[in-house]
């Protein structure tokens, strides 16, 4: 170790090294070119040297000169404060102390200062999500001499283990680089965050080989020392040095346990809990990531002013862990809270804005990804999302200028033109939308979803040609049903074509649309053209939602084992009442097999469609009882079975509680609620009704088979259930080689057989009340099939009966 003498010498060496022109200061140059001889392996760009420079004369500003810059006593000054290590720069500028400098050396003495303001900033520099002057931060640099003997030697193993796996092929490296403006970007706080460098080139190490087995037992020795520091406080500065190495060589795993390590030293530093969270997110660990972002965001709540400048960024890593699991409500409520604390974070507002999108609040969404291009002009992500906002509003010109923005801002920005393409795709300009979908494959040649939209595209603009052409391509790619399907739907159109150029058909459009009474049922198990529109609907919904998934049973379970407490509404009625991000909680736990990107669906869905009328007042909370309620009669089960758990969920609010019958205003209540929820041809009346109706008299009760008949009644109840159930047994059934008259698709689900002219349409279009126009008749008579077994005994049936009117042969 140095003395002080010695130390100051050193620092006169290196100041007077610099001091170009000779007038007592380091100025800006002076500094720069300091900053960027002590670190010979760093390549600085400008912005960063700048903000190192900006960093240490506002720290310093006591010790500069207006005209010089920063005086000798401020440069030692630096390095008595921890800022630099002397001995370090000294040795890597090659001076060296002459004799009598020499002389004052001596073997003991006080300790040399440790976190180098350039060389653990050099280790940084590189990376743009860093701070610029991270290394001069007291809060996150090395504080110990001993610590930096341990980096030094991590670096010689990593360096050895990347030539080693470079040799031999087995180090992996994604890049990216090509396609870096391509992603939306995820949004990582800059302070402790993952930065960027993952996406520009994704390093796997071949964790199975013998060199990295050798790597892993080294780096053990070298956490033993770690272990073996003379106090607590050194040991931590140990591990969390190492797991940063660690982590910038992209080596995860390794990290994770090096940050485990120092949350055991210290558990309440915020520091080695979030380093922990980002790693963890990093291997795809998100419930894990969440938990290590709770535990460091305890820690900042509880240290007082200390950690309080990190809360925002604790919010938003802790946010995006969530959005990972799927948890869209609830990252929403760590947005907010980190947009709160830091009206300016332009990035937490920017992920508000693109969850609340995720969850089917457009207005709220459009104002805060306002805000955050408002902060941030140039932020090309917020325009995409902004304009998938306004879309979904229904202000397209608006929403294509916006977009255009998006890309103009990042012209490889993949979200932005996948979904001006659909966006075009909707307004019918398919010329349009071809060419985003084809700047979509120059940037990223395997997605199948582009392609397949590019030959619809090209479809509806009229190159069939071409649309068969892109659908082979998209074959290529994935192996999905629906493309065969819509090859097979190509070649009908094409034969279609052949024949409509030889005959002509009088120059009328594919379908004409037939009213309603005009539409005939043959038997009493064909359904109604208006009931089969209206199960179609919430058959969809119940798709996205994957409620089907969810057995009734896990619903009972649910109300019995996690009571709700009892809260009251403004009309003073008690209720058993959460919050959207606790329910959604619930949902997860009753849709535990879904992935999350699925389950994000199913949560927009769900709040579009249900919370947003269960919330007319929009205060946030949910009646549990009646939600249970609502989505029993989709979820999975006998049906008789969903229908008495709905019953049970009234039972289980606090009007009903300990009682075997509902109250008459619970149950007409329901029963208004579903059909505004699930029938939208009876919805906008129904809801108001519902919200705008006084308290009717509670003594009067339901018993559960007078509920059944209410549930059941298909003018005023939810009969269209056993049409919804129908479609659950039948909607992937296919029959044969028919194919529905009017679209040309193959027919999946039930077949529509008109018994006169024989044509057979499909669910959608017969719901829709279409038909060919080479078939034209004063009324259309139809039989349903809900398989092609059922045909085949119908016309085994028809042949029988044929055969016993034969008169007997003479």
């Amino acid at each position: 170790m140095t003395t002080r003498g010695s130390r100051s010498e050193k620092v006169k060496r290196i100041f007077h090294q610099f001091d170009g022109n000779r007038d007592g200061g380091l100025n800006r140059e002076e500094m720069a070119a300091l900053v960027v001889a002590v670190n010979p392996r760093v390549k600085f760009s400008d912005e960063q040297i700048n903000a190192i420079l900006d960093e240490v004369f506002r720290t310093y500003a006591e010790f500069i000169d207006p005209i010089k810059g920063l005086t000798y006593d401020g440069l030692l000054r630096t390095y008595d404060d921890g800022a630099g290590d002397v001995d370090r720069d000294f040795d890597a500028l090659g001076l060296e102390l002459n004799a009598d400098e020499a002389a004052t050396t001596t073997k003991g003495g006080s300790e040399a200062s440790s976190s180098s303001i350039t060389d653990d900033r050099a280790v940084e520099a590189q990376k743009k999500q860093r701070t610029a002057a991270w290394a001069v931060s007291p809060n996150h640099g090395i504080v110990f001499d001993e610590t930096w003997k341990l980096v030094d030697d991590l670096e010689i193993l990593v360096k050895r283990l990347k030539a080693k796996q470079e040799k031999d092929g087995r180090l992996k490296g994604v890049d990216n680089n090509n396609n870096a403006d391509a992603f939306s970007d995820a949004g990582w706080s800059r302070e402790l965050g993952p930065s960027t460098e993952l996406s520009d080139k994704r390093i796997f190490w071949e964790e199975s080989s013998h060199d990295y087995n050798v790597f892993v037992k080294e780096l053990g020795v070298l956490r033993s020392k770690a272990d073996g520091a003379r106090s607590r406080e050194e040991a931590f500065d140990g591990h969390m040095a190492i797991g940063r190495v660690l982590y910038e060589h992209q080596l995860f795993k390794e990290a994770l346990v090096s940050f485990k390590r120092a949350c055991e030293l210290q558990p309440t530093d915020v520091r080695p809990h979030f380093k922990a969270g980002n790693c963890l997110y990093v291997l795809g660990k998100c419930k894990e990531s969440k938990d290590e972002f709770l535990l460091a965001l305890e820690a900042a709540e509880s240290g007082g002013n200390q950690w309080a400048y990190l809360l925002p960024q604790i919010y938003v890593n802790l946010g995006i862990s969530l959005e990972g699991e799927g948890m869209v409500l609830s990252a929403c409520e760590y947005y907010r809270e980190a947009a709160i604390l830091c009206p300016t974070h332009y990035r937490a507002l920017k992920l508000l804005g693109s969850a609340l999108f995720g969850v089917g609040e457009y207005r709220a969404a459009v104002k805060a990804l306002e805000e955050a291009i408002y902060l941030k002009p140039d932020y090309a992500d917020a325009h995409c999302d902004l304009a998938s906002s306004l879309h979904s509003m229904g202000e397209d010109e608006r929403a294509i200028e916006v977009f255009q923005r998006a890309i103009d801002l990042k012209p490889g920005h993949v979200d932005a033109l996948y979904n001006l393409g659909g966006l075009y795709m909707d307004l019918g300009r398919f010329q349009r939308a071809s060419e985003m979908y084809t700047r979509v494959l120059a940037v990223w040649p395997n997605h199948w979803r582009a392609q397949l939209n590019k030959a619809v595209s090209l479809l509806g603009a009229g190159e069939t040609e071409e649309a068969k052409r892109a659908l082979k391509e998209a074959l290529k790619l994935t192996n999905r049903v629906e493309l065969h399907d819509a090859v097979s739907h190509l070649k009908h159109l094409q034969k279609k074509k052949g024949k409509k150029n030889g005959n002509g058909n009088g120059g009328e459009g594919p379908f004409i649309i037939v009213e309603p009474s005009k539409f005939k049922t043959v038997g009493e198990k064909t359904t109604l053209r208006p009931n089969l529109a209206t199960a179609l609907q919430v058959r969809a919904f119940q798709k996205v939602t994957r409620l089907g998934k969810c057995d009734v049973e896990a619903v009972r379970k649910e109300m019995r084992d996690n009571d709700v407490p009892v809260s009251y509404s403004g009309s003073g009625g008690p209720t058993k009442s959460i919050r959207k991000p606790n329910l959604e909680e619930i949902l997860r736990r009753l849709l535990i097999s879904l992935k999350p990107e699925t389950f994000q669906g199913a949560i927009k869905a769900i709040n579009e469609r249900i919370l947003s009328v269960l919330d007319d007042s929009g205060s946030g909370r949910v009646d549990m009882g009646m939600f249970y309620a609502v989505i029993a009669p989709l979820c999975g089960g006998h049906s008789d079975k969903r229908k008495r758990v709905a019953f049970e969920a009234l039972l289980w609010r606090p009007v009903n509680e300990g009682s075997s019958q509902i109250t008459k205003t619970d149950a007409d209540k329901y029963i208004k609620l579903l059909r505004a929820i699930y029938i939208p041809s009876h919805g906008m009346s129904e809801m108001l009704e519902v919200h705008g109706e006084e308290e009717a008299d509670s003594s009067v009760t339901v018993t559960f088979n007078q509920f059944l008949a209410m549930f059941e009644d298909p003018d005023w109840g939810f009969g269209i259930m056993s049409t919804i159930l129908k479609l659950e047994n039948n909607d992937r059934n296919r029959h044969g080689n028919h194919v529905c008259s009017v679209c040309r698709y193959p027919i999946i689900g039930s077949r529509f057989k008109e018994v006169k002219a024989r044509f057979s349409l499909c669910n959608q279009c017969y719901s829709e009340g279409k038909v060919p126009p080479t078939f034209k008749q004063e009324e259309y008579k139809f039989r349903e099939y809900g398989s092609e077994a059922e045909a085949m005994k119908a016309k085994c049936v028809c042949f029988s009966m044929q055969s016993h009117k034969k008169p007997i042969a003479t």
